[in-house]
């Protein structure tokens, strides 16, 4: 059942607010909603790793380098298919239309960190003349 047109804008609003608070939670779960790129490095994973055991079979019967390329490819093909793909930084469309990084904008909490608390234990400390 598809969506209404109000549904539909919603999840966009719910989708640039995701964007704009947290980009980096908001790129990892950009790559769940299609099967597309996963599947063809699933794809290329299973060919690689076909085409690496075929090397070993033949460097097998000629010599031990043909044999250890075949094992190369196939870890090689293993890892790439396991490996998630890097998405570049989302845009987010702004209630103007305008469209930018999801990160210009965004400032940095200050005090909101564990290193941030501890910075500024330090500074009170030089400041009230601790020692």
């Amino acid at each position: 059942m598809p969506l209404s047109e109000h549904e539909q804008r919603m999840l966009e609003q719910l989708e640039q607010a995701l964007a704009e608070e947290d980009p980096k939670f908001a790129s990892s779960m950009e790559g769940t909603r299609r099967g597309g790129p996963t599947r063809l490095r699933w794809i290329l994973g299973v060919t690689g790793v076909v085409l690496g055991l075929a090397l070993v079979l033949v460097g097998i019967q000629t010599t031990m380098w043909v044999g250890a390329a075949g094992f190369a490819v196939m870890v090689a093909a293993v890892a790439f298919a396991l490996t998630p793909p890097r998405r570049g930084k989302l845009a987010v469309v702004r209630g103007d239309g305008s469209t930018g990084p999801a990160t210009s904008g965004r400032k940095q909490k200050s005090g909101s960190g564990f290193m941030d608390k501890l910075d500024d234990r330090w500074d009170r400390r030089g400041r009230d003349g601790w020692s």
